[in-house]
């Protein structure tokens, strides 16, 4: 059975950027982005959510095309009524920042429907080991296990 990876905005942006970013990390994140998407996206079954496509289509309209254009076809995970009250929980526990309110939603979706990988590029709020690691006692303690969450580069590392 494939492992199940839930691609965040931030993944999506990086793939579809135009031109590579002035700034040198960015455009190493977007390279590394391109290189995943080329060789490791056919390991896997990706999924996205409700709140990727609104995400993703929000901002320059040339730029939103290409990102929707990306996630095409790409089956969608229903925002659920326990993944929201995981989210809400997040924030009322201070688990994450007031901020970090859709983050939080990425995590909790990916975590109520079993996905194996959470793939994102946000490393303030998603791939953050401080608050993965509050996240992860908080779902243990509810029955769930919070998913990897990790960068395409780290994801990249496991081809055979």
């Amino acid at each position: 059975m494939r492992r199940r990876v839930y691609l965040e905005t931030t993944v999506i942006s990086y793939l579809t950027a135009p031109r590579p970013s002035r700034t040198v990390i960015v455009a190493a994140h977007q390279e590394i982005t391109v290189d995943w998407w080329e060789r490791r996206r056919h390991d896997f079954d990706l999924v996205v959510s409700e709140l990727v496509l609104r995400e993703a289509a929000a901002g320059d309209p040339e730029a939103a095309q290409r990102r929707l254009a990306a996630l095409a076809g790409l089956p969608r995970l229903a925002l659920t009524e326990s993944a929201l009250q995981f989210g809400t929980e997040f924030l009322r526990r201070r688990l994450l920042p007031e901020k970090a309110a859709e983050d939080g939603m990425h995590i909790a979706v990916a975590t109520v429907h079993s996905v194996d990988y959470l793939l994102t590029w946000n490393c303030a709020h998603i791939a953050n080991p401080e608050i993965q690691e509050r996240l992860a006692e908080f779902l243990f303690e509810r029955g769930f296990v919070l998913p990897f969450i990790c960068t395409p580069e780290e994801l990249l590392g496991g081809a055979r």
